[in-house]
């Protein structure tokens, strides 16, 4: 399923319980949410002022329509 995903977080979130420490995941593309499996590193170039989208190949795109509140610039 394709989704897109406003990330408010550029990292994975560490949390530590009972001694063992995880990672949860803050791109939305991981396989094993909630927790972090590495997948944002396809994330890694993606334009700062531009909503990426990725397809279940986990291709990324460039959304062209506007989604007011999650991207700055306009549609074209």
């Amino acid at each position: 399923m394709s989704r897109l995903v406003r990330r408010q977080r550029t990292a994975p979130y560490e949390i530590t319980i009972g001694g063992e420490t995880q990672y949860i995941c803050a791109c939305g593309l991981s396989a094993n949410l909630p927790f972090c499996d590495g997948s944002h590193d396809m994330a890694e170039g993606e334009p700062p002022d531009k909503l990426c989208w990725y397809d279940e190949e986990l291709e990324r795109h460039e959304a062209n329509e506007p989604y007011a509140g999650i991207r700055s610039d306009t549609a074209g």
